[in-house]
């Protein structure tokens, strides 16, 4: 039906049952064998989609291959109808996923005969929209891509220019920097994906007008396009930049941004403010006639935030939001510490006042009284299903959450999965077996064994920089906390900060969906350091040829983990 966010293949001929998620320009395909095991010729699944109004199917395309005779693997990547998906879920990302209408999916079964003929079953198919809003006109959550470190990125763009054409080297020069890359507008649409065009959006939105009053809090502050849109608003907008440690510098680019804005805007509407530690804030209330919209989030307003880090930021609509927000931006103006600003009404849970959507928001920092680490660590410890999250800096941080998701990662009864920064470098995946799975700093350089090609690694710095946590996304009371806020002791009672509190499936499954791509896109990325410090070629797995050998889908029906897998997300 339109409009659902989750969909299941109809083909009762079909041996596998296929369920479709939407996510934020990406699907999730779960597949699942629907009596006991697959035979052992199975090889994986084929995957074709079409796009609303065309009359032809799309091949999704794998990287992976069968090995030649010789051991040799095609260095391009194949139709999964020739290099099927070995996995019992894919997600992926369509050409024009914010085109109207719905996109079709079909997935095939794929076998191999003794002689490596490949044959084909009866196939799923499943209709889903993938709109670019997630609730039109109230609420859309959009993410940054996150994969300069990728084989596409490679692929598409690193041999037009390195790098360096695309980004500037350090974020103080981001102010002045034009891309000289000659395919710069498409890297950086494809690198910033939804996100940076939404917030560009809103500030094209308020520009346009002409009676709107804007309001920014921003942590990081030196990329060019959001500066001169600011530029633009003139005495219209007021902002607060943050003022600690490094951005604290005559050199800095929050500090040139603030001079630039002091000029456009009047002295007397740019702050400059870190609270008790930071003012971690990266939020806009645009309130005029034509336009009220809030972002937030942890996208930070730098080229790396855009481009290169994993972010997240949330576009809301509607009176009640933008008054929420604007209250809380007075409340930081006019408080320059935790002691008086956790007095304020903006410290405490308020609802958005979002039609069919239960969220709300609370600012830090916090006084002990209204404190939240606490709850929101007794919410987690309270999953039932599962728990899925990405957030950054929780390994140099103690407190309530991280104890929280230490106790739930030990319950074998949840599924978790989850991705944190590694104390010296690197980063750490938890499992549902709750064992964590540390992903080397060598693992996040240039590391590609055959058939892949050598990435880039986009800069030095953090690179998965959300702060978000799914819990029970596939239940009726599932949620999503997100925010700046890094679920920390500082950020807490000490930073600038905010954080959402959204009870609502169609939002926790996007997020969902985020969480397991990043999962999925680093824990690749240590299979090909095995592979290249053992000297291997990844390659697709032929059906069993003597007793002892066993069919790639074997692990997903012995191993607890991967059997969890791949019931939870294709029930």
């Amino acid at each position: 039906m339109a409009g659902e966010f989750q969909v299941t293949g109809g083909n009762a001929q079909a041996l596998f049952k296929l369920k479709v998620h939407r996510g934020e320009g990406m699907v999730l395909l779960a597949m699942n064998w629907k009596v006991g095991k697959p035979p052992k010729d199975f090889v994986g699944f084929a995957i074709q989609y079409k796009e609303p109004g065309s009359d032809r199917f799309l091949n999704v395309r794998n990287r992976l291959a069968f090995a030649g005779v010789d051991g040799s693997v095609n260095p391009t990547s194949l139709s999964t109808m020739l290099s099927p998906i070995q996995m019992f879920r894919w997600i992926h990302f369509p050409f024009n996923a914010e085109q109207p209408g719905e996109f079709l999916y079909r997935v095939t079964p794929v076998f191999m005969s003794a002689q490596d003929e490949l044959s084909y079953g009866e196939a799923q198919e499943a209709a889903i929209e993938l709109r670019r809003e997630t609730y039109p006109g109230l609420l859309n959550v959009t993410f940054t891509r996150g994969f300069v470190a990728s084989q596409r990125f490679v692929d598409t763009y690193e041999a037009f220019g390195s790098i360096d054409t695309l980004l500037p080297e350090q974020a103080d020069k981001g102010l002045d920097f034009v891309p000289t890359h000659p395919k710069a507008a498409e890297a950086l649409n494809w690198m910033g994906f939804e996100a940076r065009r939404a917030i560009l959006d809103v500030l094209d939105e308020a520009i346009a007008d002409k009676k709107a009053q804007v309001r920014v809090v921003a942590y990081d502050l030196s990329q060019a396009d959001v500066v001169s849109r600011l530029e633009q608003l003139g005495a219209r907008l007021k902002i607060i930049i943050d003022d600690d440690g490094p951005h604290g510098k005559k050199t800095s680019g929050e500090t040139l941004s603030a001079q630039r804005l002091a000029v456009s805007a009047g002295a007397q509407n740019v702050k400059r403010q870190h609270m008790g530690a930071l003012q971690h804030n990266k939020t806009i209330v645009v309130d005029g006639p034509k336009a009220r919209k809030v972002v937030c989030g942890s996208t930070n307003f730098t080229w790396r935030g855009f481009f290169v880090q994993s972010n997240n930021a949330l576009v809301l609509q509607g009176k009640t939001p933008v008054k929420v927000f604007k209250e809380a931006f007075d409340h930081y103006w006019d408080n320059d510490t935790p002691a008086t600003f956790g007095k304020t009404a903006s410290a405490v849970w308020t609802k958005l006042g979002l039609k069919g959507i239960d969220a709300q928001v609370a600012f830090s920092p916090h006084i002990a009284k209204n404190a939240v680490l606490k709850s929101v660590g007794t919410d987690i410890a309270s999953a039932s299903s599962s728990l899925l999250y990405s957030l950054a800096f929780l390994a140099i941080t103690g407190g309530a959450v991280k104890d929280a998701i230490k106790k739930v990662s030990n319950d074998k009864t949840v599924f978790v999965y989850g991705m944190a920064d590694a104390k010296v470098g690197g980063l750490v995946l938890v499992t549902p077996d709750g064992n964590p799975e540390p992903v080397s700093p060598a693992s996040l350089k240039k590391n590609a064994p055959e058939p892949f090609k050598a990435e880039p690694t986009g800069g030095g710095g953090n690179r998965m920089h959300h702060k978000f946590v799914v819990i029970d996304f596939d239940k009726p009371t599932a949620r999503v906390y997100m925010g700046s806020y890094n679920f920390s002791n500082p950020a807490d009672v000490s930073n600038g900060e905010n954080l959402l509190l959204i009870r609502d499936r169609r939002v926790a499954v996007a997020y969902a969906i985020e969480a397991l791509r990043i999962f999925d896109h680093y824990h690749f990325r240590v299979k090909q350091a095995d592979a290249k410090k053992a000297r291997k070629t990844l390659t697709l797995t032929r059906p069993p040829r003597s007793p002892k050998d066993k069919p790639w889908w074997n692990a997903h029906y012995t191993q607890a983990v991967k059997v969890r897998d791949r019931e939870l997300f294709s029930a």
